[in-house]
Order: C-alpha cells, then structure tokens, then sequence
C-alpha cells in the first residue's frame, strides 16, 4: 500500500514534496499542524505541516468543522435576532405579549402577515440548527479541496486563503467544485487591472518606453511590438535605443529594424536623447529600448530618470520575467515605481512552471498590465493581456 507522510515548513513545500515523489495524481489523505494547533492556524501560516498523501486512494481533506460551524452558528445568531424583531413587532403591534387579535402594525403589515414571517424564519433557524454534518463536510472538502489547487499553482497561501473565504456562503453550500472554482476565477479577475495594448491614433506621436532588470527580454519586446504595429498595423513606427552598455545590444535592435523596415536612433545622452525624439516626430510610434538596470544601483536608476526626463515618454512599460521569484518581482516594481512607470510587461511566460505568484505581484505593484509574452519569435508569442487569460494562466492553465 502506497502511503506516504512528508513533514514540511507549510501547506506548499509539503504538497511540492506530494507532487514530486508521487505524482501529480496522488490524493492527500490527511493533514496536520505539527504544532497541535488547529487547522485554520496553518492555512494563514504556521511553523510546521504534516500531510499523508497515497497513490491508490482518492480521500480528499476536510476542513475542521469548527470554521464553519462558527459560521453557521453566526447565521443563527442573526436569524434568532430577526425572529425576536418581527416577534417584538407582533406583540407590539398587539399592544400585549401574546395577545393574537388580528390588528395593523404601524408599517402598515397585518399581524398574520408578521406572523408567516414569524413562523417562516423560525423554521429556517430550526433548519440550520439541524443541518447535516455530512453537508457541512462535503461543503469543507470543496473549499479545502480549492484551497489545496490554489497553493499548488504557486499563490501564496495568505492569499489563498483569502480567496476561499470570499467563496459566497451559497457557492459554497452547493458542494459543486466546479462553481467554487469560477468564483474564485472571478475574484482573481476583478484584481487585475488590465491597459490593453498600446493605442496609435493617425496624425499623433506616441512615445514608449520599454524598462526594468537585465535580462528580461526587452530589446525582443520592443522588436514584436514594432513588427507588429508596422507589419499588421501599418503604422509609422520608429526606434530609439539607449541601450549601449550591452554588447551588441545596438546591432541587435538595428538588425530588427533593417528586416521591418523603420529607423532606428541611438541615443546616448539626454542631448542625444532630445534630438533623436525631436528627428522621428513624424512618426505614429516611438519605441524605445533602455539598457536593463539593477533595482539596487541607485545611480543606474538616476541616468535611466534622466533620460526619460528627456524623452517624455507618454507610457513607461516595465517589463518584469515570470521567471523570477516572488520577492525580485516585487523589488523591482517597488524601486522602478520611482522612476515613472506607468504599467507592467510580463516576459517569458513560457519558461515559468507556474504562475500564481504573479498574483501578489500584480496587485502589490497597483500597475495595470499591458503585454504578455510567451516565446522568442518575432513577431509572433505577445499577446495584449486580458484579465481572463490571466487568471487562467495563474490558476494552472498553459501560456
């Protein structure tokens, strides 16, 4: 018999263990907190999880019951409250407790109309009182059960949890996975905040300009994004590039530019900077490339101000790799946010295993996102992002 316990720090690493020994369709059979404590203490951080985990059962877990129980004693809470306001209605539209003769309350509702309603909630509170604990576990397996996929696609487990907890209680209540999940789909949706691509309008110059770390592929961004306003769009596109610290970085884009056909400036200095803008007004769009800088070198992040001072760039795109970590994504939209970004450039979606750390990046950052990529071809893999291939993407789909 296949079983198997893995010890880890939290929910994620211990179900990272699950997948990589036994597999993407091992079922956990159970979970608990090494430090005795209950539950719920673990899914919004704890020191220490055990979870049992096989290849042969399918048992999904459960949620102990006390989180919903608390819930639905809350619920009966306020429908006892209610049904002692119509009662307190009733006796005094009467005018003495108990007294049944058939009278208008001052609202204008008879006393049998109080009364259905009277007897109406008392049956709802009785229904409550006696609900089966074989629904209120099936209704704790789905939530867990959504939980679970939800720190296996990478978002993080504060989040997670916050998630299953905006489930509305009917959703939640049908036992159906399926209707928990879309609403969890929409909740990650009305998060996102979303630019769309970029738009030219005939007879205007528009600037952008394209930012962030090394290596996260904006000399290539900036190239699909000319070929395809040139190529499909028709449009008037040009190229300015600053980037002259990387080798070869300039022959890079000009080759680009040669086989799309537009013209290509470099600029090195902020008055090199004014003339090349000054040069290429003609044009519906301007494109710029700038050599990729350390979120920690503050003087790199000062010439990278000067420049864009220079230039005046209608939108500043930071383009961040889904590759990166948590942590690095973050600390580049924090210190980028000085220099004047104005929305988000997510690359290399492609090479990311997963993508719900994105999550917490995008909604940390307050950036709306423009772009997604998804390969190296020119001018093929980017896609103008949409808040629903988003959320599926961050919740396991494939770029």
């Amino acid at each position: 018999m296949n079983i198997k316990t893995f010890k880890a720090k939290n929910l994620q690493d211990a179900l990272r263990m699950v997948r990589d020994e036994l597999g993407p369709d091992a079922s956990v059979l159970r979970t608990r907190e090494l430090t005795g404590r209950r539950l719920l203490k673990w899914i919004t951080g704890a020191a220490g999880v055990e979870v049992t985990a096989s290849t042969e059962f399918n048992v999904p877990p459960r949620l102990v019951k006390r989180q919903r129980s608390t819930a639905g004693k809350s619920r009966q809470n306020d429908a006892d409250h209610t049904v002692a306001t119509v009662a307190a209605d009733v006796r005094s539209a009467a005018g003495i407790p108990g007294n049944d003769r058939q009278l208008t309350a001052p609202s204008g509702r008879s006393l049998d109309t109080l009364r259905e309603q009277l007897l109406h909630l008392q049956s709802h509170v009785h229904s409550l009182r006696e609900e089966p604990d074989a629904e209120r576990a099936d209704r704790d397996d789905v939530l867990f059960r959504a939980f679970t996929e939800l720190v296996e696609a990478n978002i993080p487990e504060e989040i997670a949890h916050n998630l299953v907890e905006e489930v509305p209680a009917i959703a939640a209540s049908s036992g159906d996975f399926l209707q928990v999940k879309t609403r969890i789909r929409q909740s990650i949706e009305s998060a996102i905040q979303i630019s769309g691509e970029l738009h030219v309008s005939p007879g205007e110059t528009r600037l952008v300009a394209l930012i962030g770390p090394t290596g996260v592929g904006k000399t290539t961004t900036v190239a699909k994004l000319a070929a395809n306003y040139r190529l499909r769009e028709n449009r008037k596109v040009a190229l300015i590039t600053v980037d002259t610290f990387r080798v070869a970085a300039t022959e890079q884009l000009r080759t680009y530019a040669d086989i799309i056909d537009v013209p290509m400036e470099v600029a090195s200095t902020p008055r090199e900077m004014r003339a090349a803008v000054q040069k290429l007004q003609d044009h519906e769009l301007i494109l710029m490339d700038t050599a990729g800088r350390n979120p920690h070198d503050e003087i790199k992040l000062q010439e990278l101000r000067s420049i864009l001072s220079e230039a005046q760039p209608d939108e500043v795109h930071l383009v961040l790799s889904a590759i990166n970590s948590t942590t690095n994504l973050a600390c580049a939209a924090e210190r980028f946010a000085d220099v004047g970004t104005t929305a988000l450039l997510l690359t290399k979606l492609d090479e990311a295993t997963r993508h719900g750390q994105l999550l917490s990046v995008l909604r940390d950052a307050q950036l709306p996102l423009s772009y997604m990529t998804n390969g190296q071809n020119v001018p093929d893999d980017i896609e103008p992002a949409t808040a629903q291939k988003v959320a599926y993407l961050m919740l396991g789909g494939n770029p």
